[in-house]
């Protein structure tokens, strides 16, 4: 964020500058679509960035998994911006994406954590995400970087237009909030590490996520089976009632984020119906709302600081990334290198 966010007097406005990408803003903005295209936790990112992207520029945002684009030659056209996110920047799957999209003429755009990294130099601009090195297999500091990033990237790109100033400024206001937000649920560790001694027998943990926290759902499962290697799987809170319902029973954890947005009353729903088939329930709200999502305390809740919907997931993945670390260390495996995985981590 240093250096990239300006937050003037009473005259200026509040403003980012991302100087990897100034040159080329004018063509971003014309693209009929924005692809964004990366692997795993970069994927999951992406996903959470995408709802207010589009709400800002009112262009077109697709996702893409590297893989999937390749094994169908997936249409990329000239006019589309193409968006490749990769922690170390080496990302085979990714690479090779990039290329096709070269080969297709989009203007390709890179977000990695690591300088004269393949994708930094083979894109036509981009931006670094500044987070240091990241050593640990399992991507933790680089996916709520990675958010952050693209949460700028879509104020850049929105523009300065008068409709959605004061979005803007609310977005700008809660970056700036965000590292003292993390500090404070960073105190939850003792919590996760609590409910990472009531999970450790059990065998799989079902994620309840929507809007911008379907994401959130995918990246804590994500982290929970990857590095305590015990089946976790996120889910659309939406697509609840086609199958995932049937899994529901008193004995497999279950986990709702439910905290204030837009998807708020949809989720308190969600909860309802989990309860009523006497779901095993853990529910992540905003502080404040633990009577009203769990009244009578029929579940266990974990309160999380309130912030600005597009940057709320920083925050809510901090929790199950925790509780991913205590799941694993009370099991006895490595935390940063899971078994059979492996990545390319640059040290400095």
């Amino acid at each position: 964020m240093r250096g990239r966010l300006l937050r003037g007097g009473s005259c200026k406005a509040k403003t980012v500058l991302l100087g990897g990408l100034k040159d080329h803003l004018k063509t971003i903005r014309q693209s009929r679509r924005i692809v964004f295209i990366g692997c795993g936790t970069s994927y999951n990112a992406a996903l959470a960035a995408r709802p207010i992207l589009e709400e800002l520029s009112g262009i077109p945002v697709t996702m893409e998994i590297a893989s999937d684009l390749l094994d169908r030659q997936g249409p990329i056209y000239r006019e589309d911006t193409a968006v490749f996110v990769s922690q170390s920047g080496e990302t085979a799957d990714t690479l090779s994406a990039l290329e096709y999209a070269l080969e297709n003429g989009a203007l390709c755009v890179g977000i990695t954590n690591t300088v004269d990294s393949a994708i930094a130099r083979n894109t036509h601009c981009g931006v670094h995400l500044n987070a240091g090195a990241e050593i640990g297999v399992a991507s933790t500091k680089a996916y709520t970087s990675q958010i952050v990033v693209m949460a700028m990237l879509a104020l850049a790109i929105g523009g300065d237009t008068i409709s959605n100033q004061a979005r803007r400024e609310a977005i700008i206001d809660g970056v700036f909030e965000l590292p003292n937000k993390v500090r404070e649920v960073l105190k939850l560790d003792e919590m996760m590490k609590d409910l990472a001694q009531e999970l450790i027998a059990h065998q799989s943990l079902l994620v309840f996520g929507r809007g911008y926290n379907y994401a959130t759902s995918l990246e804590g499962a994500l982290k929970v089976k990857e590095v305590a290697l015990m089946h976790s799987e996120g889910i659309l809170a939406g697509e609840m009632k086609h199958g995932p319902l049937a899994l529901v029973d008193e004995t497999l954890p279950t986990f709702v984020i439910a905290t204030r947005d837009a998807c708020f009353s949809k989720q308190q729903s969600v909860i309802q119906q989990l309860r009523a088939r006497k779901g095993r329930l853990i529910v992540m709200c905003s502080k404040g709302d633990a009577a009203s999502v769990c009244p009578g305390g029929s579940c266990r809740v974990i309160e999380v600081p309130q912030l600005e919907d597009c940057l709320q997931p920083v925050v809510n993945i901090i929790p199950l990334q925790l509780l991913a670390y205590h799941l694993t260390v009370l099991r006895g495996f490595n935390v940063d290198q899971p078994r059979n995985l492996a990545k390319s981590v640059t040290t400095q």
